[in-house]
């Protein structure tokens, strides 16, 4: 990619994010738009109770038609950079703080790197001859607009190589202080939050998977009950089995939508006669029923019938005798103590491991219920059919990735297809397609993996919808590492260097290490368009806008809008983040001018998503802080990939010996990796017993333990239990028990 591509691709994201964020900063003050971007704080203001509505920091919004309110203005970046890491624990829990300390560690990793890159390595790099020998040595040599600055500028064997070994013990190393230092604090806080929130019944609560048929009991909730009346009396307090909801969610799917369809006819029906009413007025004349009044009025009668029926079968459903025909080999164990729930979930149950399989619940919100239904036997099955699933897309995937490379070498373009010399008639034009539309077109297809892969995670079996996400986000991560990544750069070696490598055999090493210096500019046009314009669009929900438009165009005119509030979305911002760490580790050393872009990427991010977490997002689960360590496993496979790349390099530049001087750096950073895993991630998975004594004494103290067992032993009411009015009224966006439509 030649500079003139580098700089039209720049200009491109630069001149979008500009218009983007202003155009976002003008509808952010239309009181229309509120929906769309503060959904959080309206749904607080609409659920909290009136003499508490004043503590939600309602917008306040400037009804007049001022010059000001339609200005761009930057208002919303200063209170973005005032929100502490306090606040942002306090209103959205600790899960939505990890994924702003993710950017602040970009910030504080990348901006130390940029001071070392740009003051030491790239007048070292500079002032190199590699280029000068390479054409003395008649090796093609393809001139990138970021070869100078690189490390493949410097000549093979040269001592200047021991400057980027000491670089990459720095930088390494530096990198594992931060690492350490957050993986720290957020145990701190992990255990903090734990301490703050005592009352979550998923303290008290296991989930029990398994469970037998016992032949002198008439159900499996009696054997639950005598089971752990036997082996646990002491902290045994109570059960919930499940049940097969699917016939019961078929029939409250039907009634919902007779509902609507009498909500619908009423409403016609009522504008009709009032129209009616209002011509006859005109004329004097007594009101008259039409046919279509009377067809209405019929079809609604006919509606009401068939859900009554519907509501008496899904009575009938509920009875006793019904339920035990549909019992799940499935309960929700509540324990008298969160000591006694800490202990029944670490420890084997049965002698056959495969009964009685006991885990920590999740939080009542958080129950995947669908997957609860899944028999446990059959679960290493799915979860083998998603790892087939996502392997085949991350393969197939491989083609958009390869033309996307066709078009960023554009020369290359040329020679194999003469047609594509006519996109040079037109000045400026070649520079843009080679410089924005690669990484354009790649996001493009990206965007919509993530869901693919959430979707693929459902099917998984996870018991809760945090771990459905945490699953997701790894197969993202895998997937754009493999794909955005290796074979970008990859196919861009390929591209680069087919036809020479055959006519020089003994230069394919040197053609390699160039190549894979090459590719940094690429990279530069992938984190701009990453970061500009998929930030500001983040922002901006250009497609909430579009459907709102629509909506209020047809179905939805006249009527009152309503939040568009939605979950923070782990599996979209986590991978996709950590892949921008990557790139930049990798490159951190071997073309250090890539790293102030990162600097400006993880600066737009940090304040966007401030902004969406305050405004936007709902938080409606919270893990406390278990998206850490699968962060910290991304950042770290960054670090070992940086190391093994450079040993590469090292070797490539006849500089054996800065190769076996990395080598001890690898295994530090794996070695600390081991560390970590033995130190820090087990506190994660599990509720301490020292802690769940804690805590259990600290409710003793305060009169609570009695109140907080008897909660969670109501907590986990499965679906088909639940009234109807209060399935029917409850909103998706609720932060309740458990949504209806999970099942």
């Amino acid at each position: 990619m030649n500079p003139e591509s580098l700089i039209a691709s720049a200009a491109i994201n630069v001149g979008l994010a500009i218009v983007i964020l202003s155009l976002f900063s003008i509808l952010k003050k239309q009181p229309s738009y509120a929906p769309i971007y503060y959904p959080r704080r309206l749904s607080q203001s609409q659920s909290s109770q009136p003499s508490q509505r004043h503590r939600q920091n309602i917008p306040d919004f400037d009804e007049a038609f001022t010059v000001r309110r339609f200005l761009p203005s930057l208002s919303w970046i200063r209170r973005a950079y005032r929100v502490s890491e306090d606040e942002i624990l306090e209103t959205s829990g600790l899960d939505a703080l990890i994924i702003i300390r993710l950017f602040k560690f970009g910030i504080k990793f990348f901006l130390v790197c940029s001071l070392v890159g740009l003051a030491v390595l790239v007048p070292v790099n500079y002032c190199g001859q590699g280029h000068l020998i390479a054409h003395q040595s008649h090796l093609a040599v393809s001139h990138h607009s970021l070869d100078l600055f690189s490390i493949s500028n410097i000549s093979p064997g040269s001592n200047r190589l021991w400057v980027h070994c000491s670089c990459l013990w720095f930088i390494s190393l530096y990198g594992v202080y931060l690492l350490y230092k957050e993986y720290n604090e957020i145990l701190s806080k992990r255990i903090q939050q734990l301490r703050n929130i005592r009352h979550q019944p998923d303290q008290f609560t296991v989930l029990v998977r398994e469970i037998p048929f016992c032949n002198d009991h008439r159900s499996r909730g009696c054997c639950v009950d005598k089971f752990f009346s036997k082996h646990h009396p002491y902290a045994y307090h109570s059960y919930q089995i499940l049940y097969d909801g699917k016939e019961f969610q078929e029939l409250l799917g039907q009634a919902k939508s007779i509902e609507r369809k009498i909500e619908d006819l009423s409403k016609r029906s009522m504008g009709k006669k009032q129209n009616e009413t209002m011509g006859n007025k005109k004329h004097n004349e007594t009101p008259l029923l039409s046919n279509h009044s009377h067809q209405d009025a019929a079809k609604l009668a006919s509606h009401e019938e068939k859900l009554e029926e519907l509501h008496h079968k899904i009575h009938q459903l509920q009875s006793e005798n019904m339920l035990k025909e549909k019992e799940l080999p499935v309960a929700f164990v509540t324990f008298k103590s969160r000591l006694g729930a800490a202990l029944v979930s670490q420890s084997q149950q049965h002698a056959d491991p495969l009964l009685w399989i006991t885990d920590m619940a999740p939080e009542p919100r958080d129950v995947s219920w669908r997957n609860l239904v899944i028999p446990y036997r059959v679960l290493p099955l799915c979860r083998l059919g998603v790892i087939v699933a996502a392997s085949l897309l991350t393969i197939f995937f491989a083609i958009p990735v390869t033309a996307v490379q066709g078009i960023a070498k554009f020369e290359k373009l040329k020679k194999w297809f003469p047609p594509a010399m006519a996109l040079q008639l037109i000045p400026g034009l070649s520079s843009i397609i080679t410089g924005y539309l690669p990484s354009a077109v790649l996001k493009g297809f990206i965007y919509i993996v993530p869901f693919a892969m959430l979707g693929m995670a459902k099917l998984a079996g996870c018991i809760s919808k945090s771990k459905e996400e945490i699953k997701a986000s790894n197969m993202v991560f895998y997937f754009l590492v493999g794909n955005v990544f290796f074979w970008s750069l990859l196919s861009g070696s390929l591209l680069d260097e087919i036809g020479q490598s055959f006519t020089h055999p003994k230069d394919i090493p040197g053609h390699l290490a160039i190549a894979v210096s090459a590719q940094a500019d690429f990279f530069v046009t992938y984190i701009l368009t990453d970061g500009l314009s998929g930030f500001s669009l983040e922002i901006l929900q250009p497609g909430l806008l579009c459907w709102d438009a629509i909506k209020s165009c047809t179905y939805g005119r006249g009527k009152e809008k309503t939040p568009y509030l939605y979950s923070l979305p782990y599996y979209r911002i986590i991978p996709s983040v950590s892949l921008s760490v990557l790139i930049g580790m990798v490159y951190a050393v071997v073309t250090p001018l890539l790293l102030p872009f990162l600097i400006g990427y993880f600066c737009l991010g940090y304040v966007v998503y401030i902004n969406q977490i305050e405004d936007v997002y709902e938080t409606v689960y919270d893990t406390c802080g278990q998206y850490w360590p699968y962060i910290h496993h991304y950042i770290l496979i960054a670090l070992v990939l940086m190391q093994i790349t450079m040993i590469g390099l090292f070797g490539l530049k006849s500089k054996p010996a800065a190769s076996i001087s990395t080598i001890p750096l690898l295994l530090l950073t794996l070695m600390f990796n081991e560390y970590c895993k033995i130190h820090f991630l087990p506190t994660f998975r599990l509720l301490s017993i020292q802690n769940a004594k804690e805590f259990d004494e600290l409710d003793v103290k305060c009169n609570q333990m009695e109140f907080n067992h008897e909660s969670a032993s109501i907590a986990y009411c499965p679906p088909c239990l639940r009234p109807l009015n209060v399935m029917e009224s409850e909103p998706s966006y609720s932060p309740s028990i458990v949504s209806t439509s999970s099942i």
